[in-house]
């Protein structure tokens, strides 16, 4: 997924969330909880994404954790379902995944 991995500057933040709207419509966004410790802080909560091309919905948790020097965000940090919001592209096929070392695979 293009928008996945890290990214450095403030253009890859708007960057990021372009992508996000060029590939889903935002049904939503829910935030249950915000933290703040000193220069740090994290918001988290829910959002409902359809895929423009499957039109497959999915509704994810997502955290943002963020931290901030001298009045500048530094870091930021947005963690969600990838599985999930990937799965609303899925057009066709199956996955085989093994997790566990002593069992057997499954199609999923």
């Amino acid at each position: 997924m293009p928008w996945t991995g890290t990214a450095h500057g403030p253009q890859a933040v708007i960057d990021t969330y372009s992508q996000v709207g060029r590939y889903w419509k935002n049904h939503g966004l829910s935030i249950t909880d915000r933290l703040e410790s000193g220069e740090s802080a994290a918001v988290f909560g829910s959002f409902t994404y359809e895929s423009h091309t499957q039109h497959r919905t999915v509704t994810s948790p997502f955290c943002i954790l963020i931290r901030v020097q001298r009045g500048k965000i530094v870091y930021m940090q947005f963690m969600e379902d990838t599985f999930g919001t990937a799965s609303t592209f899925k057009e066709g096929g199956t996955w085989k995944v093994r997790s566990d070392p002593a069992g057997k695979g499954i199609e999923v």
